[in-house]
């Protein structure tokens, strides 16, 4: 049986979590979501560390820039640093549209940046777009199973 895509949310918005766990689920891959509230959460939960030793590795990280504790910029120069985690694909899902925002994601690796839409039917038809071409135009690296 084909395993689920496997996705992890990073945004610290309870709002936006609600709305994109709503979008992904809707969507044809009936994507896994896993989500965490602040940055080294996230660095945890991709390291599979403390609480979340027992996770599983995301196909796809979807992540907010402006985070507590550590923020996105940091998630995405740590994750793209290490050697176990930097073929793990990552979105910047930000709110920002500041040019000096997208082309810093992209020096520290991220995959795609993509500004967050202010409407509703948006949000969701983007989120939903982001889902199908990763998991339904991309190929992408998985562990083995």
């Amino acid at each position: 049986m084909k395993r689920l895509p496997q996705v992890l949310l990073v945004d610290d918005n309870p709002a936006d979590v609600e709305l994109a766990r709503e979008a992904l689920a809707g969507g044809r891959h009936h994507s896994c979501i896993s989500d965490v509230a602040d940055g080294e959460q996230a660095m945890a939960f991709l390291q599979r560390a403390g609480p979340y030793a027992n996770a599983v590795r995301p196909d796809l990280v979807i992540l907010d820039l402006n985070l507590p504790k550590k923020d996105g910029r940091a998630v995405l120069e740590g994750a793209k640093s290490d050697k176990n985690l930097h073929t793990i694909p990552i979105v910047v899902f930000s709110t920002s549209r500041s040019m000096l925002d997208i082309a810093r994601s992209y020096e520290l690796g991220a995959n795609c940046y993509v500004s967050k839409p202010g409407n509703l039917d948006e949000y969701f038809v983007t989120l939903r777009s982001i889902e199908e071409f990763w998991f339904g135009s991309a190929s992408l690296p998985r562990e083995e199973e």
